[in-house]
Protein backbone atom coordinates (compact mmCIF):
# COMPACT_ATOMS: atom_id res chain seq x y z
CA UNK A 1 0.00 0.00 0.00
CA UNK A 2 1.03 3.50 -0.59
CA UNK A 3 0.61 5.91 2.06
CA UNK A 4 1.48 9.97 2.07
CA UNK A 5 2.30 11.45 5.63
CA UNK A 6 0.16 13.44 7.04
CA UNK A 7 0.97 17.57 7.51
CA UNK A 8 1.32 18.54 11.36
CA UNK A 9 -0.87 21.47 12.30
CA UNK A 10 1.42 24.84 12.79
CA UNK A 11 -1.47 26.19 15.64
CA UNK A 12 -2.36 23.58 18.63
CA UNK A 13 -5.67 23.62 19.69
CA UNK A 14 -5.00 26.22 22.62
CA UNK A 15 -4.34 28.48 19.72
CA UNK A 16 -0.17 28.17 20.36
CA UNK A 17 1.61 29.22 17.10
CA UNK A 18 4.61 26.51 16.50
CA UNK A 19 7.35 27.53 14.35
CA UNK A 20 8.65 25.29 11.41
CA UNK A 21 12.00 23.84 12.95
CA UNK A 22 10.07 23.66 16.56
CA UNK A 23 8.93 19.48 15.36
CA UNK A 24 11.54 17.52 13.30
CA UNK A 25 9.95 14.22 13.94
CA UNK A 26 8.44 12.21 11.46
CA UNK A 27 4.91 12.20 11.09
CA UNK A 28 3.91 8.50 12.29
CA UNK A 29 -0.07 9.41 10.64
CA UNK A 30 -0.44 9.02 7.17
CA UNK A 31 -2.90 9.18 4.22
CA UNK A 32 -3.88 5.99 2.79
CA UNK A 33 -3.06 6.64 -1.18
CA UNK A 34 -3.32 3.07 -2.58
CA UNK A 35 -3.90 -0.50 -1.46
CA UNK A 36 -2.69 -3.48 -3.80
CA UNK A 37 -3.67 -6.79 -3.89
CA UNK A 38 -0.98 -7.40 -0.84
CA UNK A 39 0.09 -11.22 0.23
CA UNK A 40 -1.81 -14.75 -0.71
CA UNK A 41 -2.60 -14.22 3.25
CA UNK A 42 -3.15 -10.71 3.61
CA UNK A 43 -6.87 -9.33 4.42
CA UNK A 44 -6.43 -6.29 2.21
CA UNK A 45 -10.36 -4.83 2.60
CA UNK A 46 -9.23 -3.36 6.57
CA UNK A 47 -7.80 -0.80 4.80
CA UNK A 48 -9.20 1.65 2.29
CA UNK A 49 -8.05 4.69 -0.04
CA UNK A 50 -7.90 8.10 2.39
CA UNK A 51 -8.30 6.08 5.65
CA UNK A 52 -5.79 7.51 7.86
CA UNK A 53 -3.21 5.14 9.63
CA UNK A 54 -0.49 4.99 12.28
CA UNK A 55 2.11 3.33 11.25
CA UNK A 56 5.70 2.04 12.44
CA UNK A 57 9.02 4.90 11.83
CA UNK A 58 10.93 2.41 10.14
CA UNK A 59 8.70 0.09 8.27
CA UNK A 60 8.29 1.27 4.59
CA UNK A 61 10.71 2.07 1.57
CA UNK A 62 10.51 5.74 0.60
CA UNK A 63 9.61 6.85 -2.97
CA UNK A 64 9.53 10.34 -4.08
CA UNK A 65 7.43 11.61 -7.24
CA UNK A 66 6.83 15.03 -8.37
CA UNK A 67 8.55 16.59 -5.13
CA UNK A 68 6.05 14.46 -3.20
CA UNK A 69 7.10 11.77 -0.85
CA UNK A 70 5.36 8.54 -0.60
CA UNK A 71 5.79 5.55 1.53
CA UNK A 72 5.19 1.87 0.65
CA UNK A 73 4.83 -0.73 3.46
CA UNK A 74 3.35 -4.04 3.61
CA UNK A 75 -0.32 -4.57 5.89
CA UNK A 76 1.05 -5.95 9.17
CA UNK A 77 3.55 -3.05 9.73
CA UNK A 78 0.10 -0.65 10.15
CA UNK A 79 -0.51 -0.42 13.53
CA UNK A 80 -3.91 0.85 13.50
CA UNK A 81 -6.52 3.04 11.68
CA UNK A 82 -7.19 6.55 13.33
CA UNK A 83 -10.18 8.67 13.28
Amino acid sequence: MVLKPVEKDSVTKSGIILPDGANKERSFIYEVVSVGPGKSDSDMSAVSTWDRVLCGQYAWDEVKLWDETYKIVALEYILGKVS
